[in-house]
């Protein structure tokens, strides 16, 4: 049972999830420890999570309408790619013992983090790819994001920017749409066949809204270097503290 200290740890966490997701990615390394940090276990806490970082990425998306203008095929193509992959990695999660996924969750972490820290160095090449190639990773990062999340929007976000050579706020929005069109999918099967957490989830939900319409807004003029290497230092210890 959740007491009082415990609702406003998992309010903040929701808040500062929805604010990372607008501005880099990485949010859910905030809101998922904070529900394992309250008593859940692995596979409660990330499909509550799941839930509670949704509305996150509806504010970003809102709050980017101006840089989506333009984008709608991508969206079309690049979403059902990433939409198809959340479902089938949202049933790898359920249908999957909740030991495989507790020994797996510190290395997941740790990937998300490694994507982090390596998007920098990633430049545009668009011209040099295949769009075929895009859209299957796409789909992997949609079953990663339905899998597990934490990272999903820096992951996409160095594809996009591997593959795409446009504007980095275009590509964030964009990405920031991918990632709610992977989080709709997910929260619909986890709602059904999961062990979500409503109360926690609807409270971090409705944070990371407001979190996510802040995040765009800082997004807009913040260098985000300071906070990548917050959110990599943060991910580091989250994941050598479940590893030990």
């Amino acid at each position: 049972m959740v007491d009082g200290l415990e609702w406003v740890l998992l309010v903040a966490a929701g808040f500062v999830a929805g604010a990372i997701n607008a501005v880099a990615g990485g949010g859910s390394l905030v809101s998922f420890p904070a529900l394992l940090a309250v008593g859940y276990g692995a596979v409660p806490a990330n499909v509550t999570n799941s839930i509670a970082v949704l509305p996150g990425y509806a504010g970003g998306s809102v709050a980017y309408r101006r840089e989506l203008e333009g984008q709608a095929g991508r969206v079309r193509v690049l979403g059902a790619f990433s939409g198809g992959g959340a479902v089938v990695g949202a049933a790898l999660l359920l249908l999957g013992p909740e030991s495989l996924f507790r020994s797996l969750a510190p290395w997941l972490i740790l990937v998300a983090v490694a994507a982090l820290a390596a998007r920098p160095y990633v430049r545009a090449r668009g011209a040099r790819h295949a769009p075929g190639v895009l859209w299957a990773l796409v789909f992997l990062g949609g079953v990663y994001g339905g899998y597990f999340g934490a990272g999903l929007g820096i992951m996409l976000l160095a594809l996009l920017g591997a593959f795409l050579p446009d504007d980095l706020h275009r590509l964030n929005a964009l990405k920031g749409l991918l990632s709610l069109v992977v989080a709709v999918l997910t929260a619909l099967v986890v709602a059904v066949f999961g062990p979500v957490a409503w109360g926690p989830a609807g409270a971090m939900a409705v944070a990371s809204l407001a979190g996510g319409h802040f995040g765009v807004g800082v997004a807009r003029r913040f260098d985000e270097r300071v906070l990548r290497w917050v959110v990599i230092g943060y991910g580091v210890t989250v994941a050598v503290i479940l590893l030990v």
